[in-house]
């Protein structure tokens, strides 16, 4: 069964970074299209970044470009999120989802494999 692990979150300064790594089990990963998702408390779950299974094509929010960059490792079976220039907005819950299927949206149900989340604090 696919899973996803992600590690890397934690309590940073603004101004500051973090990277994020999302570990994937199973044999599909370098067929997965991947995204980063954050949902802070009390609001809805948003696309982050999205790139596709060749690692290729990326799409940003736009309160991230310029900021932050996703890349996917299909040797290591490992997906990043570097984030730079960190804010207090950036404070919530990432996740690193997946799909095999074409992702044609910024929805959160485009994805069916889900990590448990990783907390991030940006401090002002």
């Amino acid at each position: 069964q696919a899973q996803l692990v992600e590690s890397g979150g934690g309590l940073v300064q603004a101004g500051g970074s973090l990277r994020l790594s999302c570990a994937g089990s199973g044999r599909t990963f370098s067929r997965w299209n991947m995204g980063w998702f954050r949902q802070a408390p009390g609001k809805e779950r948003d696309l982050v970044a999205r790139i596709n299974w060749a690692g290729k094509n990326t799409v940003y929010a736009d309160s991230v470009k310029g900021r932050f960059a996703i890349s996917k490792d299909n040797g290591r079976n490992t997906l990043y999120l570097q984030m730079n220039s960190l804010k207090p907005e950036d404070t919530a819950v990432y996740y690193c989802a997946a799909t095999l299927r074409v992702v044609e949206t910024h929805q959160p149900g485009e994805y069916n494999i889900w990590g448990q989340g990783t907390q991030v604090t940006v401090s002002s």
